[in-house]
């Protein structure tokens, strides 16, 4: 996972250990090492604002023969990192449910994303997480959009033994995420989780019934998912939803097939939100806490 961006990362230690760079040479390694970082599906300002971390670096070291550049290039790479993820944070969704519950109210769970990113079995994967963790979880098929989509949703909670709160299909899904609220209100369940219909981030009409549901239901929670194969693409859906819609943390799925990991990273950086799980395979458990600091440590191990 993430070979990709590993590569990227310790092409440019490798460049500066190997030379001593200067002039056209270290514009030649730095700009290969914006490249690398671009096809590792890096977001494009996220590769600028690194390669521009690498050239300060250089720049204020290359005079001084007995600094080992290649050490302090890493050490700068890696702060830099750090210190954008640790503006993202981290979140304890169980806890935050348990705290919540304590007050004899649902901790509301609502998703959002684009068509096609597996978001109502990352729900299904989401409830099983919660479930096992010793919560009571309902869930609200707010996709009254994509035929199938209720059907769907309901027969990942029959295998989970979930109640699944619907409508049928052209309902409000504000209306949907309204009733599920006092479902889960009435049965005092812990958490309710919203499934909503997947939509492009560039149709205004859709973006703006997402957030017609998020103001009916008032989310203490927004989670986006995103297919973390989709590189790029991944990170201006992510910048578009947190700007017309916002949202508190991410899901990237796919990600045991993501070779490249410039999506987890961009995301964080472009957005200041954490990624929160990993969608590691197809099984109800496979969903992988994503662990910021492990994920650092492999991409810049030199």
């Amino acid at each position: 996972m993430f070979d990709r961006l590993k590569q990227a990362f310790s092409s440019i230690t490798s460049a500066v250990r190997e030379k001593q760079l200067s002039g056209q040479d270290l514009d030649s390694a730095v700009f290969d090492f914006q490249i690398s970082l671009i096809e590792s599906d890096v977001a494009q300002s996220v590769a600028e604002a690194l390669t521009t971390e690498v050239q300060k670096t250089l720049e204020g070291t290359r005079v001084d023969r007995s600094v080992d550049m290649a050490e302090v290039v890493g050490e700068r790479l890696n702060a830099s990192l750090e210190a954008a993820f640790a503006r993202a944070g981290s979140v304890d969704i169980v806890s935050n449910v348990r705290e919540k519950a304590k007050a004899g109210e649902p901790y509301v769970i609502l998703f959002l994303g684009i068509n096609g990113t597996g978001k109502t079995t990352t729900v299904a994967k989401f409830a099983n997480f919660l479930k096992k963790n010793g919560l009571s979880v309902v869930c609200a098929a707010g996709d009254t959009h994509r035929p199938g989509a209720i059907e769907q949703l309901s027969e990942h909670a029959e295998r989970l033994s979930l109640k699944v709160v619907s409508q049928r299909y052209g309902a409000d899904p504000a209306a949907v995420g309204r009733d599920g609220v006092l479902y889960a209100k009435a049965h005092h369940v812990d958490c309710l989780l919203i499934d909503t219909a997947g939509r492009m981030q560039t149709n205004q009409n859709l973006m703006e019934e997402m957030s017609k549901i998020a103001r009916v239901v008032r989310p203490d929670f927004r989670i986006f998912v995103a297919d973390a194969l989709t590189g790029n693409d991944a990170v201006s859906q992510a910048a578009l939803f947190n700007q017309h819609v916002g949202f508190d943390g991410a899901i990237l799925t796919k990600a045991d097939a993501d070779v490249r990991g410039g999506a987890a990273l961009s995301i964080v950086y472009t957005t200041g939100k954490p990624v929160l799980f990993l969608g590691v395979g197809q099984g109800y458990d496979d969903l992988s806490p994503f662990d910021a600091k492990a994920f650092l440590g492999s991409i810049t191990a030199r």
